[in-house]
Order: structure tokens, then C-alpha cells, then sequence
């Protein structure tokens, strides 16, 4: 019997879910990316500094969202590249995303804050080749498939997703535990959160 286009649809939605689950469940030499995250953040929430985030293409993306999200819980946050993003300094944070390791504007980028005085946290799958490591106060690890190792078989298996899917939908699931886990770190409640959505859609 042909499987219902229902059954087809939630088994696609398990399978990579599952695959982008499978990414938290690999040890790695450093702290968690959670841990990590959540540590740099609410440090600047308590010494009052600005966070700043960078990221390009659908890593970029994923940024924004972690930028929306930490905006409504309070935070001074800007995406790097906006008109209204201010100057940072050695009371804020960039957290930037580099998947595969590096990229040329990240890696420029993250310089100019290192210079200024400012910490960078990295997001990564290469934190051992990667150059945009040589910039960052701190380093987070994302075990994920990116473009520097699409092509080829994982654990014996095709990979579900292609190029930095899996990276990307991980950071997606990362940021939304780092956002809950900061609501709580930071005695925002919902309503409070809520609150500060845009009125000007």
C-alpha cells in the first residue's frame, strides 16, 4: 500500500529533525555550544553591554532570528550591517557564524571587534581549520554538516540535507534553547517578552 502524502510528509519531518538532533548528541573537545552561549550572553546582560551579531547567507539568517529573539528579551542587540547598528566596545560581544570555518568578511569583521576591544564568541564546525578561530575570545562548536564536507557519506549514510542545512537548521534549534534558557536566567517572563514584539507590521 502507497504511503499517504500525511505519512510521507511526517516521516520527511522526523528524519531530519532526527538528523539535526543527531548533531547535539556528539561530544566535542570544547564546552557545549549551549553553555557556552548562554554564558556570553548573560554576561553582557549583566555588565549592560551590546551584543552584535554577523553571520552570511542562511547562517546570516539564523543570526537575525537569535537577534530578534534577544532584542524581545531586553537586550541591546543589533545585526551588524544595519543603518542603527552603534560601535562596539570592550563592555559587548559579536557573536558571529562561520560553519565551515571561516569566511573572508566574517574573518574581517570579527578583527575589527577584536580591535576594538570587544569579545567575539564563534560559531562553528571547524574549530580546528577554521580561519576565523584566529579572532574569537571564545569558541562555541556545532558538530553539523556545512559546505566544507557536503558530498559524502555520514556514519556510513547520504546526509538528509544538503550543503549547511544541517548546521544551519541546528543553529535554529540552539538559539530557541539559549532564548529559553535565558528567559529564566534573566527573570523574563512571558508577557514581558511578548511585550516588546513589534507593534509595526
Amino acid at each position: 500500500m502507497e504511503e499517504s502524502s500525511s505519512d510521507s510528509m511526517s516521516n520527511l519531518a522526523s528524519r531530519i529533525c532526527n538528523q539535526i538532533n543527531s548533531v547535539f548528541t556528539k561530544s566535542t573537545s570544547t564546552p557545549s555550544p549551549f553553555d557556552v552561549t548562554v554564558e556570553e550572553i548573560a554576561a553582557v546582560a549583566g555588565r549592560r553591554g551590546k551584543l552584535f551579531v554577523y553571520g552570511v547567507g542562511r547562517e546570516g539568517l539564523m543570526m537575525k532570528a537569535l537577534c530578534m529573539r534577544l532584542a524581545h528579551l531586553g537586550l541591546s542587540t543589533h545585526c551588524v550591517g544595519d543603518m542603527t547598528t552603534p560601535p562596539i566596545s570592550s563592555f559587548d560581544l559579536l557573536i558571529a557564524s562561520a560553519g565551515p570555518g571561516g569566511f573572508s568578511t566574517v574573518d574581517a569583521i570579527c578583527g575589527v571587534a577584536k580591535s576594538n576591544g570587544g569579545r567575539v564568541l564563534l560559531l562553528t564546525a571547524q574549530p580546528e581549520s577554521g580561519s576565523s578561530v584566529k579572532y574569537a575570545s571564545v569558541v562555541a562548536h556545532v558538530p553539523a554538516q556545512t559546505m566544507a564536507d557536503d558530498g559524502g557519506e555520514v556514519d556510513g549514510t547520504t546526509p538528509l540535507l544538503p550543503m549547511g542545512s544541517l548546521y544551519e537548521g541546528a543553529l535554529f534549534v540552539l538559539f530557541e534553547m539559549v532564548v529559553f534558557k535565558l528567559a529564566s536566567v534573566l527573570g523574563q517572563n512571558r508577557d514581558e517578552i511578548r511585550s516588546r514584539h513589534t507593534n509595526l507590521e
